[in-house]
This record gives structure tokens, sequence and C-alpha cells, in this order.
């Protein structure tokens, strides 16, 4: 049997619409503000989309477009403003950021109180210690499409394979707040067939095409795949599709999967702050 698709575009339009009720009843206007620096394309897009989202279930989107070539000084100065302001709820600094820019030093500077990705250190630590302000929206949004598939998840395996350590920690802490038995796997470990081979649940986050195939997977198994890569032309994901979707039970598609849940948890995270 081939694998069920977890459709992202639906859950995230199901999210989106909550929002947008719950913010219709509130007596004031959430407000995200985004900092934009240099000119990538992607960051460009994904902007954009975000603020079309924002638009559509009515918060506040204001943006700060600032040069590629915009030193340290200005793009504090920036988040700084947003920091103050209480129209400002939540903010994002849009990553990556030009080589000329320390981003650890400038996501330090974010109020962790109106951190809307959730992924500022103060944020973490919290979430690790089982006391979190909010959930990093990406890391939510995997946790929804994962429980989506309607499966038995308490005692079951769950292996992470990324290269991010702030990406894997906090989400083995959600899973194993599920009652689930997570592990982190580097993509480059010899042994990552075997122990693919050994999970229930496989989520993918090391931005290398087709690193995971059916052959890997054990059968019936969630594949999360959260990859991005540029091949061809075309948008894949780091799971090779066709292979795995013949095996696995329930599977994200690149895109449709974890790209529209993303933009959706955002709005969640925003109306939350």
């Amino acid at each position: 049997m081939p694998a069920q698709i977890i459709d992202g575009k639906k859950l995230a339009a199901e999210i989106t619409a909550k929002v947008a009720e719950e913010i219709a009843g509130l007596d004031f206007q959430p407000g995200l503000g985004v900092i934009l620096v240099g000119d990538d394309p992607a960051s460009k897009l994904y902007v954009s989309l975000k603020e079309k989202a924002c638009e559509r279930v009515g918060i506040k989107f204001e943006k700060k477009l600032l040069g590629q070539r915009a030193g340290e000084k200005t793009v504090l100065k920036a988040l700084a403003d947003f920091n103050k302001r209480d129209d400002i709820d939540a903010v994002l600094v849009q990553l990556p950021l030009p080589g000329q820019l320390d981003e650890n030093k400038i996501m330090k500077a974010l109020d962790p109180a109106k951190d809307v990705d959730g992924f500022h250190f103060e944020n973490i630590v919290s979430l690790l210690m089982g006391s979190p302000r909010l959930e990093p929206g990406l890391l939510a949004g995997i946790m929804l499409l994962i429980k989506s598939a309607g499966m038995p998840l308490a005692g079951s395996k769950a292996l992470v394979v990324a290269n991010s350590h702030v990406f894997s920690e906090p989400l083995v802490k959600l899973l194993d707040n599920e009652g689930i038995k997570a592990t982190f796997c580097s993509a480059t470990r010899r042994d990552l067939a075997a122990k693919v081979a050994e999970a229930d649940t496989v989520i993918v986050a090391a931005g290398k095409p087709k690193l995971i195939t059916g052959k890997m997977l054990r059968p019936g198994a969630i594949v999360i795949d959260v990859g991005t890569n540029r091949v061809g032309g075309k948008v894949v994901g780091d799971v090779d599709f066709e292979s795995a979707s013949k095996v696995a039970g329930f599977i994200t598609p690149v895109p449709g999967g974890v790209g529209p849940m993303t933009v959706a948890m955002l709005l969640r995270n925003t109306l939350l702050l």
C-alpha cells in the first residue's frame, strides 16, 4: 500500500482559520514586526508569504527592510525599536543574515518575550527545563503533522536526523513529552540507515536531497520531511519521496508539508504572544 500523504496545506488552513476567528474576537490587533536584511530571493519570498498570511487573519504586519551591507548597529537599532514598542507583540529576524553580521549576537538582542520563532536561547532553555513560554512554531507544526497521522505514539520510537542541535534537542523534548522514545542522529553517521530502520517516526532536516530512501525505512513509518533543496529547478526534500512513499505509512510532501505549517504556526505564536 502506498503511504498516506500528510496534507500540510489542509492542516495549516484549519489552524489559520482558528487564528483568524480568535483575532476577530479581540479588542485590539496583534502586531508582528519583521526585520529583513539583504537581497536573498528566498528570504524575500518567505517574508512576502508571511505578510500575506498576516493580512488574511488580521495581524498587523510591519517590516523593516535593510540593505545588503547594513551594519550591526543598524540592525540592532531596528530590533531595539521593535522590542520596546507596545503595538508589536511578536518579532522575527529573517534568517540567514548577510555574512558581515554576527547572527548569534543579533538573535540574543531579541526580546525573548517577543520571540515568535521560539528559538531564542532563553526560550530553548525554558522548553528543555519543562516550562516553555511558547513552543517554536516549526517544531510545534511538526508535532501536529505527526499527530495528524492518527497512530498510537506513546511507547513508539522516533529519530530526528539533523545538523542542528538548536533544532533537534527541543524537538526530542517535545517528542518525549508525548511518550515517544526519541533520539538524535547526525546526517553523516555511518550507521544512519540502521538507525532509521529502527524508528516508527523519522523527522529529517539535514539539507541533503534523497538522504533517506525507502530501503532505509521501517514499513509503515511516519516520515516528516523538513528539508528544502533546489535540484534541477525543482524544490525537493531530504527524503527520496518516490521510494519512501512505497514503504512509509504516512509521509509529508515537499512542497506542501512542513512549509505551510510553519507559516500557520507563526500566526498562532503571534496570537499567543
